[in-house]
């Protein structure tokens, strides 16, 4: 009886916390929060709207009436970072400026926001109590290590200066920990696609950016030959990562970084002939529509893989989205909402 009562209350504290999503309005944190709304916990947002919208959460508010709160706040605002992490047994750091052409074009602010701001909710959280602080790490901190498939503890130098801020929130995270005691989980996102992620804007990721190209019957434009090759990640495999990263009991799991992806490798070329294919189910013309071809984008890493062998050891991580499995998902999706 006693092993009964205390499985129950394991189960309790890991189905009913109160989490803090930052840059909860954005693609990523928007699909974080209406899963931890839907499994039952107290979610607050903060979010800035600098790159994220209303209309990703509205929903959430005539869903969920008394588990989910918003908080208009910015995290290059130590108040504002300390309000929002009050109460708070858990935080989902999502906020960030993200792009590689906006850090080269604008560093400073792709630095105030991804460090400063990074630095700020990590003292945040500290002074608050936090339990564990899970956070968006990045592929791009492999740099120019040629090394496939990209293994956690193998690094190149940074191509970007997005790359440099998100390998400091990982230095960052470790000495907290071994610090102050703070606990840990970084995970390094993969070229991550799926519904709601903005087709708009001149810093557009390159799916929802061809998708809406061809919806339109204009040709998308590939930077370079289109033999670059990515880890393309539909975003329930992130939630699930997320979710394990939360949960995890495993001692040798926290103050860990991990490849957050599929696994598998994916060209330019190909991704474009899988969204012709699904599109043309919904509209036969844009099986004609060719893209055309750009020079290659500084800063971009020639090819990424990633091997999430770790994850799945110390997480137990079983992503269920293969690439295609995933982009017939989003092509559905964004074919019902642009």
């Amino acid at each position: 009886m006693l092993v009964a009562t205390t499985s129950i209350e394991i189960r309790l504290n890991i189905h009913n916390m109160n989490i803090l999503v930052t840059g909860g309005a954005g693609f990523i944190g928007s699909n974080l929060c209406e899963h931890l709304l839907e499994e039952g916990h107290t979610v607050r947002c903060l979010d800035n709207f600098a790159t994220g919208h209303i209309e990703n959460i509205l929903p959430l508010f005539e869903k969920h009436p008394g588990r989910f709160r918003l908080l208009v706040g910015d995290i290059r605002n130590m108040e504002d970072c300390r309000k929002a992490v009050d109460g708070m047994e858990y935080v989902l750091h999502e906020a960030a400026l993200g792009s590689v052409p906006r850090s080269i074009k604008d560093p400073i602010t792709t630095n105030a926001v991804n460090i400063g701001g990074f630095l700020n909710m990590l003292v945040a959280a500290r002074d608050a109590g936090v339990r564990r602080f899970v956070f968006a790490a990045s592929s791009s901190t492999y740099g120019d290590s040629r090394t496939l498939p990209k293994v956690e503890d193998v690094i190149g130098r940074p191509l970007s200066p997005y790359a440099i801020t998100k390998y400091v929130d990982e230095l960052y995270a470790d000495v907290f920990a071994r610090t102050y005691g703070t606990e840990y989980i970084g995970l390094r996102y993969f070229n991550v696609f799926g519904r709601r992620q903005d087709p708009n804007g001149a810093y557009a990721a390159v799916i929802p950016l061809f998708v809406k190209k061809f919806m339109r019957h204009e040709a998308p434009t590939i930077n370079g030959d289109g033999e670059y090759s990515r880890d393309f990640t539909y975003i329930d495999n992130v939630i699930q990562m997320n979710m394990l990263a939360l949960r995890t009991q495993n001692p040798d799991a926290v103050n860990q970084i991990y490849n957050t992806a599929y696994g598998e490798r994916t060209t330019l070329n190909q991704l474009v002939a899988y969204l012709k294919e699904y599109l043309s189910e919904y509209d036969p013309a844009i099986a004609a529509v060719e893209p055309v071809h750009g020079p290659n984008r500084a800063g971009d890493i020639p090819h990424s893989l990633a091997d999430v062998d770790k994850a799945k050891r110390l997480l137990g991580y079983d992503p269920q989205f293969s690439m295609r499995q995933g982009l017939k998902e989003a092509v559905k999706w964004y074919w019902n909402n642009l």
